[in-house]
This record gives structure tokens, C-alpha cells and sequence, in this order.
């Protein structure tokens, strides 16, 4: 039966190619990962240790490799394209484990884009091939980090508007929540782009995400949820026994510390006036949890805005020691559709000038958490900077004549470079060897090393 996780052919077709493309006596590649810029000026690293538990740990079998000679014959029309001799290397010399060494920033750390991430070598010099037949599946580390950096500065975001309206940031790790399982093309998608979001918070939907976390990172539960309605479940109430389903929602969960309604199947605005602000209101008020109001549909700014002016007229408001309107402790809102890190700003600066605290609300996001990004988003790539050739080392690099992609060479580390006026530290990529070198060995010939612990990870990723 045909293996799906057959590492000889988790790559691009011609990667197979190319062990006969080096200069003879090549004898090392090395290579490196970095991000080149993009969306945000820093990337926060995550999802490596997934990567290399899940297909560097299990070694490849001669039944692997016999498939993938079988399987090349057929995709090139050619029995001379598949390196069967480097392969059966591979398993005589090194047991099937893949002879890599694999140097990385500790997982959660947060560094500028254009420095070295990652670098990768071969640690035997008849398997310089393997450097970047592998470069493929160690690329799509890309989405990890990317996911992790966007929920990150998602978070700074609401934490900078905590800090103007709020008296306190007591809860901002459950201000963003992950709705994105639908959202992506797979679950192992949602999986790995759910962790990366769970470093940075612990609210989350995504159900696969937390699994995960337990699996590969130790994590007994990296995330918690609260019961919530769909449309659903409303609609099918009838629009006129909406109030009825409202009051099921009561009966059920209120004595949980938040539940949460979607309210916006027919009028969202006569939703938090009159049934919740009246019909319902000593219901509300009555129960021990909070109830979370969610409108699904209209302008988001507009929309929460109304919703606020609405909630704090019918249960009243108190204002903070900032000088900000908080509802009563017994409700508050959820935006939930069309949420991305430049619409939370908005809504948020918006309550802001309505004199309205953050504190208020909460966030969900889903395909704009986990799908709008891709690997140009910080213009991530792997790229080979170095080589052995006859002995001799020599540097490895290009530089187009047109456009900006002239890429490091030499063999390279990430060091800090002192901490400036600002406060914040500063990293610099230079020639390895130093002691203080910031990356970390993480995998070498298939044995893990500073394999991180989740709590760990959102330690370093903290804002």
C-alpha cells in the first residue's frame, strides 16, 4: 500500500533531480531559513519541533525507498532520476535517519525579518544532497510562524488599547479567539496554524489545535471554550420564538462564567434593545455567568458600536478610573466576522473615541487568522549559503541584477547586538562561531535536542 508520509517524496518533483546537479566532490550544503521582510518588521518562530517530530523521528525504510524508486520511474519516465545509491546510503550507514544537523531560534522568540532563523546542513559528506531534498517540507514552517506572528500582533494591538481605556489587562489572553477550523483547506491546517495562535492566546475553537498542543507539545490543554450559539440553533426557533431560543440559551449556560448568543438572525439592533436590555434583562442579570452578545452581519465599527450604546442603556455602565464606559459585569460582546488584525484596530480606536473600553469586547477570527497569509506575507525562503567543494569551503549566494533578492552567504549565526536607548534587544546575522550564538542545535541525525516546552514557547512570545 502506497505510504502518504513516505519522507523519500514530500518535496517538489525535481527536488528528486538534483543530486546530480552539484560540482563533483561536493562533500557539504548549507543552507539557511529567513524571512526577508513583509507585513510585520519582526517574526515570531514557531513550529519546528512539530515538523521534526512528526517526519524527521521515524526513520525511512528500504520499503519507502523501493516506492519512491518505483513511484520516480513513472512520474519522470526514467530509472536514472532517482538517487537509489545515496538512498541505500542512507539507510546502511545512518539506519534510515535522515544525516541533517539542524540549528534554529528557540521556539516563541520574537526577531527582526531579514536574520537567520534556521540553518541546515548535511552531517555526512556522501549525503550533501540531502541538505535541500528537504527544503521543501522544512519550508512549510513558513505558515507556523506566520500565523504565530500575525495572532501576536493581533495581541499588541488589543494589550495598547487595554492600556489606554482599561484599568487592568486581566484577561487579554482571552481576547482573540480562534474560529478558524472551517476556515482552512485541512485539518492538519487548522492543527498547525491553531498551536501557532495558542502561544500567543487560550481561547480557541479550534478543537484539532489542542490535540496537537497535547501530542507534540506536552501541552495537557493549551486552550478553553465556552458554550455558544450558531444561527442554527436560533433560526430554528422560528424568527418568532427568537426571544424563546434566547431564553433556552439562559436556562442552559448561564451558570457556566460565559456563554455566548449570536443575535443578529433578524435585527441585531431590536436583539440587544428589547429582548436582552428588557424581556430579558432580569433573566440575565439573575444568572452567575456572563452573557457574551454576538453580531454576525453589518459593518463591524458601526455595528459594535450600536451595540455597546444599546447594552449600556438597558444594563447600565460604570466608567473606569481612565475615564472609559464598561457594561455591567453581566454582558459583553464578541466580534466575530470580517476580524483582522487591521479591523480590531479599528473597531478598537473607534470605541476609544466613543469613550468606550476595551474591556468591552472580545474578537474571533477565523480564515483571516488561519487562511489570508501565505509565504510572501514575510517573504520567507530557504537558501543555500554555503558548500564544501573539493575540500574547500566556499561561500554560496546570489545577486540578480534586477529586483532585491540578493541573498546572506557564508555560514551563519543570529547574536544580539546590546540593547540600544529604546530598551529592546537587538539582533545581528554574522559569520557562526561566536558562543553566544543565539540558534540552537534542534535535530541531528535524527535525535532531537532543546526540544521546547509549550509554556516555554508562550513565555518567550509574550508582549
Amino acid at each position: 500500500m502506497f505510504d502518504e508520509r513516505n519522507l523519500c517524496l514530500l518535496l517538489d518533483s525535481y527536488k528528486i533531480t538534483q543530486w546530480q546537479q552539484y560540482p563533483p566532490n561536493t562533500t557539504n550544503i548549507y543552507s539557511h531559513r529567513v524571512p526577508r521582510g513583509g507585513l510585520f518588521e519582526a517574526v515570531t518562530d514557531f513550529g519546528l519541533t512539530y515538523s521534526l517530530k512528526k517526519y524527521f523521528q521515524t526513520p525511512v525504510t528500504r520499503e519507502n525507498v523501493a516506492e519512491a524508486y518505483s513511484f520516480c520511474a513513472d512520474h519522470f519516465g526514467s530509472v536514472k532520476i532517482f538517487n537509489w545509491n545515496g538512498w541505500q546510503h542512507v539507510l546502511n550507514k545512518h539506519g534510515g535517519f535522515i544525516p541533517l544537523r539542524i540549528k534554529s531560534v528557540p521556539e516563541g522568540m520574537t526577531i527582526p525579518v531579514k536574520n537567520v532563523f534556521t540553518t541546515i546542513e548535511n552531517t555526512c559528506p556522501e549525503c550533501y544532497w540531502v541538505t535541500n531534498y528537504f527544503e521543501t517540507l522544512l519550508m512549510q514552517s513558513w505558515y507556523p510562524a506566520t500565523v504565530c506572528t500575525y495572532s501576536r500582533e493581533c495581541k499588541k494591538v488589543i494589550k495598547k488599547y487595554l492600556e489606554l481605556t482599561a484599568d487592568t489587562l486581566d484577561g487579554l489572553e482571552f481576547k482573540l479567539v480562534d474560529f478558524g477550523v472551517r476556515g482552512v483547506g485541512t485539518m492538519e491546517e487548522a492543527e498547525i496554524g491553531g498551536m501557532a495562535h495558542l502561544v500567543n492566546f487560550k481561547s480557541t475553537d479550534n478543537m484539532p489545535s489542542i490535540m496537537k498542543c497535547r501530542q507534540y507539545y506536552n501541552e495537557r490543554m493549551a486552550g478553553f471554550s465556552i458554550p455558544a450559539s450558531e444561527h442554527s440553533t436560533i433560526v430554528s426557533w422560528e424568527q418568532g420564538g427568537e426571544v424563546d431560543a434566547y431564553a433556552n440559551m439562559i436556562s442552559k449556560y448561564s451558570d457556566q462564567p460565559l456563554y455566548a448568543c449570536v443575535s443578529d438572525s433578524y435585527d441585531i439592533n431590536r436583539a440587544c434593545d428589547e429582548y436582552w436590555g428588557k424581556i430579558l434583562k432580569n433573566k440575565v442579570l439573575a444568572g452567575k455567568g456572563t452573557l457574551v452578545v454576538r453580531p454576525d452581519s453589518g459593518d463591524p465599527v458601526d455595528v459594535d458600536l450600536e451595540c455597546l450604546e444599546s447594552l449600556g442603556r438597558n444594563f447600565g455602565v460604570s466608567v473606569n478610573s481612565k475615564g472609559y464606559k464598561v457594561l455591567h459585569p453581566k454582558v459583553r460582546l464578541i466580534q466575530g466576522d470580517r476580524v483582522d488584525y487591521f479591523m480590531i484596530g479599528e473597531i478598537l480606536e473607534e470605541m476609544m473615541r466613543k469613550h468606550w473600553s476595551a474591556e468591552n469586547i472580545s474578537f474571533g477570527s477565523g480564515g483571516k487568522l488561519l487562511q489570508d497569509l501565505n509565504r510572501d506575507t514575510q517573504e520567507w525562503k530557504i537558501a543555500c549559503s554555503s558548500a564544501v567543494v573539493e575540500g574547500n569551503e566556499r561561500p554560496v549566494f546570489k545577486s540578480p541584477k534586477n529586483g532585491n533578492k540578493t541573498s546572506k552567504k557564508g555560514r551563519l549565526g543570529l547574536y544580539t547586538n546590546g540593547v540600544t536607548h529604546d530598551g529592546k534587544q537587538h539582533y545581528i546575522t554574522r559569520e557562526e562561531g561566536r558562543h553566544d550564538d543565539i540558534l540552537q542545535l534542534v535535530y541531528e541525525n535524527g535525535e532531537l535536542f532543546n526540544t521546547p516546552k509549550f509554556s516555554e514557547i508562550r513565555e518567550r512570545a509574550a508582549v
